[in-house]
């Protein structure tokens, strides 16, 4: 994949994130700071946290004043407007699982790139996805969506294995646009379906 499509649909993820990231902090009655910050934390953890364990240092992050703008302004602007952001539950949520599937495409091929094995890679593909979230969470105060029964890094990691394969097959545009849309879609009708994740014996589903 061409650098600068993995750069785009990087900015892309993390601008999307990061407003996931302002809605918690809107929620969480924080001031814009405070909002401007998880937006980053769930904007770039991810990202970072990849490229630190491929060896891409310094993150892409602290090289290229794209990363640090994208997801401050789009913070910035989900604070002011979060009406309207907070009145669009539905839209949020695809909004969530469009940024899961950009990043989960982006980390496995670049860390592909990087000379990782197919299943090193989509692993990787998928904490590219769920990294931010975590660490958003954990800062929030929340129990991380990918510890609770939702299905949320399974769909990821399909995503990421089948854009590290379609990268090794030297396959078009069109197989990654596939790998996110696998994630998409698998993401949205677990959550339409009511699709869980196994729990202990003995526990009921909440």
């Amino acid at each position: 994949m061409p650098e600068v499509w993995i750069v785009t649909l990087d900015l892309v993820g993390i601008a999307v994130f990061a407003c996931t990231g302002a809605i918690v902090a809107v929620r969480k009655e924080l001031d814009v700071f405070g909002a401007a910050v998880l937006g980053l934390v769930t904007g770039l953890g991810g990202g970072v946290l990849r490229d630190v364990l491929i060896g891409a240092v310094p993150p892409a992050a602290l090289l290229d004043w794209r990363y640090l703008i994208v997801p401050a302004v789009a913070s910035v602007v989900v604070f002011v407007f979060h009406p309207t952001f907070g009145r669009r539950e539905s839209q949020i949520t695809v909004l969530d699982a469009v940024g899961a599937a950009v990043f989960c495409v982006a980390g496995g091929v670049k860390a592909a790139e990087y000379g990782l094995g197919v299943l090193p890679a989509a692993l990787l593909g998928m904490v590219t996805a769920i990294g931010g979230g975590i660490l958003r969470d954990v800062l929030a105060g929340r129990v991380p969506v990918i510890f609770r029964e939702e299905l949320y890094a399974t769909p990821a990691f399909a995503g990421a294995l089948l854009a590290v394969l379609a990268h090794g097959a030297g396959l078009g545009w069109w197989a990654y646009v596939g790998a996110g849309a696998l994630c998409v879609g698998w993401r949205l009708l677990a959550l339409w379906r009511g699709w869980r994740a196994p729990l202990p014996p003995g526990l009921q589903q909440g």
